[in-house]
């Protein structure tokens, strides 16, 4: 040890090691890391967007009809994703504790079929223990053949025990594709100049 200490290169070399070990450690550490905190501060995670219900549980629940509650809906697709995520109702007035029903249209306009999954995200993100689902497209994978249209339901409620100060909850659902893969062979394809 005493060698090491004396030693400038040695040292160096020891420090470095040390580092990338450290490094490497905390890059291990950072998925569960990041699920603990997202778990503790009640932030958005796949496990825990919209608390997923029976519709016998949502039936005991009290009704709060002395209130209403704005839920707004909004999609994204996935950077370069052939695919059109859209919801057919953007905006609409809830009753905390009522079930509701609302659907969303996904088109697939690539050549070739595909596996695709939606995450969601709630804003604001404390409001997240209040939306409960009973029937979602993101609880699973959805499989779309090449040039698909469909309408994929969500219902869902608000919990009557939601506080006052959230009067406004968005729904964001990112359409991505399971295997990027396959797109990108299609489109290869698609692009290759005729004759090679």
């Amino acid at each position: 040890m005493q060698k090491i200490l004396n030693n400038p290169r040695l040292r160096t070399a020891t420090l470095l090691s040390a580092l990338v070990v450290g490094m490497f450690g905390f890059g291990f550490a950072l998925v569960p890391l990041y699920q603990l905190i997202c778990g503790a501060l009640g932030i958005n995670n796949l496990d825990s967007i919209g608390n997923r219900v029976s519709l016998e549980e949502l039936s005991q629940q009290p009704v709060a009809i002395d209130r209403l509650v704005t839920m707004e809906f909004d999609a994204t697709v996935n950077a370069g994703a052939p695919f059109e995520l859209k919801p057919l109702t953007r905006r609409m007035k809830v009753v905390p504790g009522e079930v509701m029903d609302m659907d969303y249209q996904i088109t697939n306009q690539s050549g070739v079929d595909v596996v695709t999954q939606s995450i969601p995200s709630v804003t604001p993100w404390q409001a997240n223990e209040y939306l409960k689902k009973v029937e979602c497209f993101c609880f699973s994978q959805q499989p779309l053949m090449a040039g698909e249209t469909k309408k994929m339901r969500l219902r869902f409620s608000v919990d009557a025990n939601i506080p006052e100060e959230y009067q406004v909850i968005t729904l964001s659902y990112t359409l991505m594709d399971t295997d990027r893969s396959q797109l990108k062979n299609a489109t290869a394809l698609i692009e290759q100049p005729s004759g090679s």
